[in-house]
């Protein structure tokens, strides 16, 4: 299976491969040149005095030679060509499949499994297409054509010799059965060993702030340990067949030096054809040398090309309908239609029924855990509801193209991700045609204008790895001036104001105001400061909605969103005098 999957990406290369194989049977042929110059040189002129030869074999022998390191060198450089392309066509399709896969797979998959496949992996199969392949051809041929010159010298000492390939080969073939779990077991523990490492560079502050070091030095000698027993297994498996096949090939020239020789003082064979006989055991026994180590590549190359192939086959789970709605663009109003999500058995979202139109201001409110991410993510199709359905301009979303769906609306996620790049880059993320005066104006209504000109560069400071070198509150306002640029119909807000203080975020939410108006806003926010103003709010627990309503309907209810008030504001009834006086 993994050997027709890579031929997919040889195929386009097909005729250079061939040309590749023809220059790799060349040079087999000519190294088996030397055999045949030295029984010339025993024969007629060590024994028959023919000097004249002398000069003829000489020039033949170098010429073989340096025409066999000019072919070999050509040929390598074919095999290395095609293998650099079919490495980077299947990089590309990787790459591209990453990015069509949904938030479901990368949930269930670490970044250093991911990251495993695009490096180990890949290595893996570019080193079989580079070597391996050319290498078992020119064994195989240099085997073929040892063996035939063999039968031309002596028919009945070269069946002696190939009496024993058998043998090796079922050993082989043994080995090969054997060894392939192991390799599979190494790449699922470089993984996990990959996915420590990337999980402690990407949380070093983590790590510091607790002072677990040692912690993490522990887990990772213990991954560590794991990747060398698994290692040391594979190994052990070598250490049971390697020799015996190394014993089994060497027995070739005990076999021959007895055989050979008897048949040399019996005179049914000259002593040059001796000496040319055992430079061919040498081209019979190396390629059986080799076997074992090619098979070694071979199931590298096999349990690598399985986690690619899988990572390829994987679908994803949001598809594109076969005839999307078409649309030029979306108002933004929104509905949700008994709306339920689970998350593998987990229940995470039950009986949601809301409609936002177009325009209109919707806050959701609610404990940690209650659901209010996923909702708006519902929304984006990031993933698809389980129960009912969410309609978008009286459209389910299921039936508009995912790609034209995320164009109109715009995320500023809890989980702020900044690339690293200018400020000014990461905020036009979204909008990389945007001028810089538009850049300007995001930045200002996110209320990050003024602390980015405090920079020595400005627009143009570099923004470290996920924002490294800003404080958590300016991450959050070059987040959102990311999403304001994108000018949507249906703005996302996922607790963007949560790390700013006070005075800060009542000066973003003035200078959003009328931002607002134009689009349909879903505000997640705990600071009722931040949702009040909301033209229908949402109280979720525990994955249902139990208060909707305006911020003085919630109050008059005095429950889940009356604690938060009180909670936030001191007492009520006094707040409320002080409002209505």
């Amino acid at each position: 299976m993994t050997f027709k999957w890579i031929w997919g990406y040889i195929r386009p290369y097909k005729h250079l491969m061939l040309l590749g194989l023809l220059m790799t049977l060349g040079a087999s042929a000519l190294a088996l040149v030397n055999p045949f110059m030295t029984e010339i040189i025993v024969d007629r002129v060590i024994s028959n005095g023919e000097t004249g030869l002398l000069t003829a074999i000489i020039g033949i022998t170098v010429a073989a030679t340096l025409l066999k390191s000019i072919i070999r060198y050509a040929f390598q450089l074919i095999f290395e060509n095609v293998s650099q392309n079919v490495f980077k066509t299947i990089r590309e399709q990787i790459y591209d499949k990453l990015q069509k896969l949904d938030f479901d797979f990368f949930d269930k998959n670490r970044t250093g499994d991911i990251m495993a496949k695009m490096t180990g992996d890949m290595e893996a199969v570019r080193h079989f297409v580079a070597w391996v392949i050319y290498m078992v051809f020119e064994n195989a041929m240099i085997f073929i054509i040892a063996a035939i010159m063999l039968f031309i010298i002596d028919c009945k000492l070269a069946m002696l010799m190939i009496a024993v390939t058998p043998a090796i080969a079922w050993f082989a073939v043994r080995l090969a059965m054997e060894v392939k779990p192991t390799f599979s077991s190494i790449r699922d523990q470089f993984s996990r060993l990959n996915s420590v490492v990337q999980e402690n560079i990407s949380g070093n502050r983590v790590v510091k702030a607790f002072a677990k070091e040692k912690f993490e030095i522990e887990k990772f000698e213990k991954e560590n340990s794991a990747y060398r027993e698994r290692n040391i297994e594979s190994a052990e498996i070598w250490e049971k067949y390697l020799p015996v096949l190394d014993s089994l090939a060497g027995s070739l020239s005990v076999v021959m030096i007895f055989a050979g020789g008897i048949k040399v003082i019996n005179r049914s064979l000259t002593l040059g054809e001796l000496v040319a006989f055992n430079s061919f055991i040498w081209a019979l026994n190396n390629p059986l040398r080799m076997a074992g180590w090619l098979i070694n590549d071979i199931e590298r190359f096999s349990a690598s090309a399985e986690k690619i192939m899988s990572l390829l086959e994987t679908e994803p789970r949001i598809k594109n309908p076969e005839a999307p709605m078409k649309r030029d663009g979306l108002k933004g109003s929104v509905q949700f239609r008994n709306v339920g999500f689970s998350y593998g058995d987990e229940k995470v979202l039950e009986n949601i029924n809301f409609t936002a139109k177009a325009g209109q201001t919707v806050a959701i409110i609610g404990p940690t855990g209650s659901g209010k991410s996923t909702v708006v993510n519902l929304i984006c199709r990031f993933y698809d509801c389980t129960e009912g359905e969410i309609l978008v301009d009286g459209i389910n979303i299921c039936d508009i193209d995912v790609r034209k769906l995320r164009e109109s609306i715009s995320v500023a996620m809890q989980d702020i991700f900044l690339f690293s790049d200018t400020i000014e880059g990461n905020i036009a993320y979204g909008v990389p045609d945007a001028t810089f005066d538009q850049v300007q104006w995001a930045a200002s209504a996110a209320g990050a204008h003024e602390f980015i000109c405090g920079f020595p560069d400005g627009y143009d400071t570099i923004v470290g790895e996920r924002g490294v070198g800003l404080s958590g509150g300016q991450k959050q306002r070059i987040a959102l001036a990311r999403a304001l640029l994108k000018n949507p119909s249906i703005l996302i807000l996922d607790d963007t104001t949560s790390s700013v203080d006070l005075e800060t975020e009542h000066k973003i939410q003035k200078t959003l105001k009328s931002f607002y108006r134009d689009r349909t806003t879903f505000i997640i926010a705990h600071r009722i400061s931040s949702v009040k103003n909301a033209d229908l709010i949402l109280v979720l627990d525990e994955g249902r909605i139990i208060e909707q309503g305006r911020h003085q309907e919630l109050l008059n209810l005095k429950g889940y969103y009356y604690n938060v008030f009180v909670n936030q504001f001191g007492d009520f009834d006094s707040v409320y005098e002080q409002e209505v006086v």
